[in-house]
């Protein structure tokens, strides 16, 4: 009886998970749209490749969801190092699984502006950049790293312990631009933001909007592939117990 309704709800995690992706995708190709045809271009006097800056519209919502992805990251190492709770591993595993995704989402996106604009796609003396580069790395050897070693508490005490420390780049990779401003743009939002238009302001809010969902879908759909490879798992186990 429990695993029939285990069963039933992981079925329910998966699709609300895969319907909110599906929405979160169409979202962000009307970003992508807005971006692109109806948001007015920024004054070719101050940017070197006005029609570049149009990727801002997919870079900068890229960006905010891979640091959500962190923070639940984060959030998920915590529980698990503390209280050794399930849920908090499993949150660990999708939030870097996530936390990758848009990671490189941003820093693919990011370089070809970069190289628009400033001539070089990567500017290795820029705080930002590099420390963002760096959290995306992380949390893409978290999820290879994963796959490659044996489910245990001390794996999962190890990559918890890198979540942790690794979650010290946020709230720098946040501040950099405020602190050390060099290439890349300063805050348009928030405390010394520099504004932005409200047509440009509507279009990246509407964009941020879809990754949130995005990720979340992405969330879900990565927690219920948790539960499956744990259902597979405890039946692997009894059938080689009964062997």
């Amino acid at each position: 009886m429990a695993q029939d309704i285990g069963n039933r709800m992981s079925r329910r995690l998966a699709i609300s998970g895969l319907s909110l992706w599906l929405l979160g995708l169409v979202l962000a190709c009307i970003t992508l749209i807005l971006g692109l045809v109806w948001t007015p271009s920024v004054d070719t006097e101050t940017m070197n490749a006005p029609a570049a800056q149009r990727i801002f519209y997919w870079h900068v919502p890229s960006a905010w969801a891979s640091m959500l992805a962190f923070t639940c990251l984060f959030a998920g190492s915590i529980a698990w190092f503390w209280k050794r709770s399930d849920w908090g591993w499993k949150l660990h595993v999708a939030a870097a699984e996530a936390g990758m995704v848009f990671g490189l989402m941003a820093i693919t996106s990011g370089p070809i502006w970069g190289h628009a604009e400033w001539g070089v796609a990567w500017d290795w003396t820029d705080v930002r950049i590099n420390t963002f580069g760096i959290l995306t790395a992380l949390s893409a050897y978290l999820v290879i790293a994963r796959r490659s070693q044996p489910d245990g508490d001390d794996t999962r005490d190890t990559f918890s312990a890198i979540g942790l420390f690794g979650f010290a780049l946020v709230p720098l990779t946040y501040m950099a631009t405020r602190w050390w401003q060099r290439r890349h743009p300063g805050p348009v939002v928030g405390p010394g933001g520099g504004g932005l238009e409200p047509s440009m302001a509507t279009t990246m809010w509407f964009g941020v909007l879809a990754f949130v969902v995005l990720f979340v879908g992405l969330l879900l759909i990565e927690w219920s592939i948790l539960n499956a490879e744990q259902r597979i798992s405890k039946i692997q186990n009894k059938m080689d117990g009964d062997v």
